[in-house]
């Protein structure tokens, strides 16, 4: 005997295939195209030609500095993404891409009690992250 499949049940099927469909027709590289950086952590981006600006797109986010001319210091400040624009003398971009500040997973210890959350980063000892405060407009 043959039950009949609900219609929810088809329908959540065929939504599943075509999300399934549109992810898998996304190019690979999407993903790769992201600077990543832990918070607190700074990163050294060395660039094939001289800087002349540096624009990023939320500075709660992420911080950069000029270091010398050809070198570039990423840090996270906070958990989040934004994007960072490098321009040489001539103003063209030497640098388009997003950023992604995340948390160094490798060293977190996660402590949820009913509906809070307390993250700690343990390397060598264990310290609560504090949210930072972001300004707002």
């Amino acid at each position: 005997m043959t039950h009949p499949i609900p219609v929810h049940r088809r329908l959540a099927a065929a939504v599943c295939g075509v999300a399934l469909v549109a992810m898998s027709s996304l190019p690979a590289q999407a993903a790769e195209d992201v600077i990543r950086v832990f918070m607190d952590h700074a990163r050294i981006l060395k660039l094939d030609r001289p800087v002349s600006k540096v624009i990023i797109g939320n500075a709660n986010v992420a911080d950069v500095a000029v270091s010398d001319p050809q070198t570039i210091v990423l840090t996270g400040k906070s958990y989040g993404t934004t994007n960072l624009v490098i321009l040489d003398q001539a103003g063209d971009a030497i640098v388009d891409e997003r950023i992604l500040v995340s948390v160094d997973e490798a060293n977190t210890l996660r402590v949820f009690k009913q509906t809070s959350r307390s993250v700690y980063s343990c390397s060598p000892n264990c310290e609560e992250h504090v949210p930072t405060a972001t300004a707002n407009p």
